[in-house]
């Protein structure tokens, strides 16, 4: 299998961390289910190790994450093409250069209903094939279990971005306790532009960020920088240097004791947990029924053709 994730524990890394680096350049670290499942055993294996005090997240490439990879998401693009690994998944947007998110086609090419397509489908429990609705929600669900994991870890968990942050990776942004974003840093969340929503990720985005902040760029999906996100509270820190930002960071986390971290990261994340126990499953379905509609199919089409969408004003 792939290596998707690098793993260095405190041998290698010489501190009191576990890094786990995003290294899937090739698709800008599409959050793809082998991703996803990498993501999960390092979570695991940071906990298990009692010299990990904490857990830095990084990347490698100029983008941290761009979100999903559309080629596993509703079981292909909004063409019907199979090939390759571009982002967009769970109501997020789309990156400058490709992460893709919207409706996509079943293998006739034409658009998926909202739960009624089933050519091209997987198998179920019974035999039958998966509706695409029912993939879209399956492959929601790995997500929505991934933040889950990342914010009921008992080890801190500190973003390290120097990059472009689209799609899914806002929700990684959100679950980490601690952020550090540097000077190549970029974000923007332009679902609402190609017919869908920030519906998973604001399980985690929506607890830090202000609710100004929150309607702004949910709603004109426009772009911002480091210092923007550090003064909305999507990060913590804008840095020049991130690793310098990062290891002094790592020092003081590391001069507490494992219970008390556990005991201190719980009372800061106990809502956004009880967050998730009440509205997850409703947003998981919400992403599920907007990625299959016939408007995010429009939507991505016209990404993917450089033209604007049906809804968009003349001249635009």
């Amino acid at each position: 299998m792939e290596n998707l994730v690098e793993y260095a524990g405190p041998a290698e890394s010489g501190a009191p961390m576990a890094r786990l680096t995003l290294n899937s350049p090739h698709n800008r670290n599409a959050l793809s289910s082998t991703l996803i499942s990498q993501l999960h055993q390092g979570l695991r294996e940071a906990a298990a190790d009692p010299a990990v005090r904490a857990v830095v997240l990084g990347h490698t490439g100029g983008t941290f994450c761009a979100g999903a990879d559309l080629s596993e998401a509703s079981g292909g693009d909004p063409r019907g093409d199979r090939e390759g690994g571009v982002a967009g998944r769970s109501g997020s947007p789309p990156s400058a250069r490709g992460d893709r998110e919207g409706g996509v086609a079943g293998r006739s090419g034409s658009p998926p209903s909202a739960r009624g397509d089933r050519e091209g489908g997987v198998a179920g429990r019974s035999g039958s094939p998966l509706s695409t609705f029912d993939m879209a929600v399956a492959r929601a669900r790995e997500m929505t279990t991934l933040l889950r994991a990342m914010v009921s870890s008992p080890l801190p968990v500190i973003g390290a971005i120097n990059g472009h942050v689209r799609a899914g990776g806002f929700g990684l942004v959100g679950a980490c306790d601690i952020v550090v974003a540097g000077p190549r840093s970029t974000f923007a969340l332009t679902e609402a532009r190609i017919g869908v929503a920030p519906a998973i990720i604001s399980l985690t985005l929506l607890p830090k960020l202000s609710p100004r902040a929150a309607a702004r760029y949910y709603l004109t999906g426009e772009k911002f920088g480091a210092s923007e996100a550090a003064d909305i509270g999507l990060v913590t820190m804008a840095a020049d240097d991130v690793d310098a930002a990062v290891a002094a960071v790592v020092a003081d986390v590391g001069r507490g004791s494992p219970q008390g971290l556990a005991a201190s990261k719980a009372l800061t994340t106990a809502a956004i947990l009880e967050g998730f126990d009440r509205d997850a499953e409703r947003l998981t379905e919400e992403s599920a029924r907007l990625f299959v509609s016939d408007e995010a199919r429009e939507g991505m089409l016209a990404f993917l053709q450089k033209r604007a969408p049906s809804w968009a004003p003349a001249g635009q």
